[in-house]
C-alpha cells in the first residue's frame, strides 16, 4: 500500500506539470488579442490616473518605453492574495472566496514548510517542540499554526462557496455538476485532513516522514491509514485541479499580461507585425453582402478593395 501510495504522488506531480505546461503552451500560441484600450494599465511608470497612456504622449515611439515592476505588483498582489475586485463588487460572495482561496495559499505553504522542515532534519536540525536548533523549532510551530488556519480557513470556504451554489437562485444558470463535484471533492479532501490533523498528527510529523519519504524513495509508509488518505485525496486533487476551470490559478496570468496589460506597440519589425502580417492572409469565410468572402478572400482583400454601393 506505501508504494502505491508513493506512485499516485508521483504520477499526480507529473500530472500537473504536464497539464500545466500545455495549457500554458496553448495560451502562448493564440493568436493576437483584440485589445481592450482600457487604462492605466498597472505597469505604466507614470501612473497616469485619468486613464491614459505613454501612447498619448508627443512622439512616444522616439522615446525608451519605462515600465515598472513595482506598479505592477501593487495592482497584482492584493488580487491574489484578497481577491480585492470581487470584494468591492461582490461582497457577500467575498465572505465565501476568500477564506477558500486564502486557505488554499496557506495550505501550499504548509507544503512548503514540510519541505523545509524535512531538509532541515537532513542537516542535522531536528523540527520538534523541545528541539536544540531554533530554526528547528521556529520550523515545527509555524508549520503547526499555517496548516491549520489554512485547513480551517479552506473548509470554512469551501462550505460556504457550496452553499451558495446549491441554493442562490441568482447562481443556478451558472452553475454546472462540475461546480459542484470540484467543491464536494475540496470538502472530501479538506475533511479528511482536518480529521488528521485534530486526531492522529497534529505535529505534522507524519505528514513530514512521508515527504522525506518521497525525496530519498525509501516508500515508507506513513504510520496512519488517515494519513494516508489525506496524502492520497491531496494529489489527486493536485492532478485534478490544472484539467478542469480550477486552472485559473495560473491561466489568470495571460488574461492579465497578454490580453488586459498588454499595450505593447506594434513597431515595424516586431515579432507582434510578424504575426498580423500571417493573420491578414487568412481567409475570409464570413458571406455578409459587405465582405462576401467565401473562404476566396483574405483579410488583405477585403481591407484593400472597393466596397461595393
Amino acid at each position: 500500500m506505501a508504494l502505491v501510495l508513493h506512485l499516485i504522488t508521483y504520477v499526480s506531480f507529473l500530472v500537473l506539470i504536464v497539464a500545466v505546461a500545455r495549457r500554458a503552451n496553448k495560451f502562448m500560441k493564440t493568436p493576437v488579442h483584440l485589445r481592450w484600450e482600457l487604462y492605466p494599465v498597472a505597469h505604466e511608470k507614470k501612473g497616469l490616473k485619468h486613464g491614459g497612456s505613454y501612447m498619448e504622449e508627443h512622439e512616444w515611439w522616439t522615446r525608451p518605453r519605462e515600465t515598472s515592476t513595482f506598479s505592477m505588483l501593487s495592482k497584482m498582489v492584493p488580487e491574489m492574495l484578497f481577491i480585492k475586485a470581487l470584494r468591492e463588487h461582490n461582497r457577500s460572495l467575498w465572505y465565501r472566496s476568500f477564506p477558500f482561496h486564502f486557505g488554499l495559499y496557506m495550505i501550499i505553504g504548509l507544503i512548503f514548510l514540510l519541505f523545509v522542515g524535512v531538509f532541515s532534519e537532513m542537516a542535522g536540525a531536528p523540527v520538534a517542540a523541545d528541539s536544540s536548533s531554533g530554526f528547528g523549532k521556529a520550523v515545527f510551530y509555524l508549520t503547526k499554526v499555517v496548516g491549520a488556519i489554512g485547513i480551517i480557513l479552506a473548509l470554512i470556504g469551501t462550505i460556504g462557496l457550496l452553499h451558495r451554489r446549491l441554493t442562490d437562485p441568482d447562481l443556478e444558470g451558472y452553475t454546472a455538476s462540475a461546480h459542484v463535484f470540484n467543491l464536494f471533492f475540496f470538502l472530501v479532501a479538506l475533511g479528511v485532513a482536518f480529521l488528521a490533523f485534530i486526531t492522529v498528527d497534529s505535529a505534522y510529523s507524519m505528514a513530514r516522514g512521508y515527504i522525506h519519504s518521497l525525496i530519498t524513495f525509501s516508500m515508507e509508509p506513513t504510520g496512519s491509514w488517515l494519513v494516508s488518505m489525506e496524502v492520497a485525496l491531496a494529489s489527486l486533487l493536485i492532478a485534478y485541479i490544472p484539467l478542469t476551470h480550477m486552472s485559473h490559478f495560473f491561466t489568470k496570468y495571460f488574461t492579465y499580461h497578454s490580453v488586459l496589460w498588454d499595450d505593447e506597440p506594434n513597431k515595424p519589425g516586431s515579432t507582434i507585425e510578424g504575426k498580423l502580417l500571417e493573420y491578414l492572409n487568412y481567409p475570409v469565410s464570413w458571406s455578409a453582402p459587405h465582405i462576401a468572402g467565401g473562404g476566396k478572400k483574405t483579410w488583405v482583400d477585403v481591407a484593400t478593395e472597393e466596397v461595393e454601393k
